[in-house]
């Protein structure tokens, strides 16, 4: 049954878009709620990471049949450097977490008929096994944790006066600081917002 020249259902089609998506979201479930999370503690990122998985998955297997024009993929392209330059830093570690739930949403999108179902969640576990056991032991060997401080000296967060800052911080909170990155710096309250790495 057709409406407008295009099929309203194609049960075969459907159906692997339902599967790749439940498997898809499955995994990326486990990576943010099993792995990342317990170890940083950051909300936002969970609800990132799957947001950004949902919509890169369906994106890559509604248009995988589509043949885009060079205009269009730099025009995307475009868009996610926008993205990218108009929104906080993130850390290496964020980054990373973003790379692998795109990477992973795309993968389980686009692969074809040529790669079988055991193939595919053999290269899902593959990293997913991969990232915890770096994670884990990452985790055992530093126990590397962070936190938010709001800081209200904010003539010392120049980088002449780092080690001043990190001193300070330290004897403040009593935790040894690995580093910090200041994130954001309200000049009407005189104050920032600095993300520490300490060890426990």
């Amino acid at each position: 049954m057709e409406f407008l020249g295009i099929d309203i259902i194609d049960k075969e089609d459907f159906l692997e878009l339902f599967i790749r998506s439940a498997f898809n979201l499955v995994v990326i479930w486990y990576i943010v709620k099993s792995l990342y999370y317990p170890a940083n503690k950051n909300k936002d990122y969970v609800f990132t990471y799957l947001l950004i998985s949902t919509v890169v998955f369906f994106l890559c297997f509604l248009l995988e049949n589509v043949k885009l024009e060079l205009g269009f993929a730099l025009g995307l392209f475009a868009v996610f450097g926008i993205i990218r330059y108009r929104t906080e830093t993130i850390s290496v570690k964020e980054m990373t977490y973003l790379f692998i739930v795109i990477g992973l949403s795309v993968m389980n999108a686009l692969a074809n008929k040529k790669i079988s179902y055991v193939e595919l969640i053999f290269a899902n576990v593959a990293i997913v096994f991969l990232l915890d056991y770096f994670e884990r032991n990452w985790l055992l060997q530093r126990s590397t944790k962070s936190k938010y401080v709001l800081y209200e000296k904010i003539d010392m967060i120049g980088p002449e006066r780092r080690d001043e800052l990190v001193d300070d911080i330290q004897k403040r909170t009593g935790l040894k600081i690995e580093k910090l990155e200041i994130e954001q710096i309200d000049l009407v309250r005189d104050t920032a917002k600095i993300k520490i790495y300490y060890i426990e």
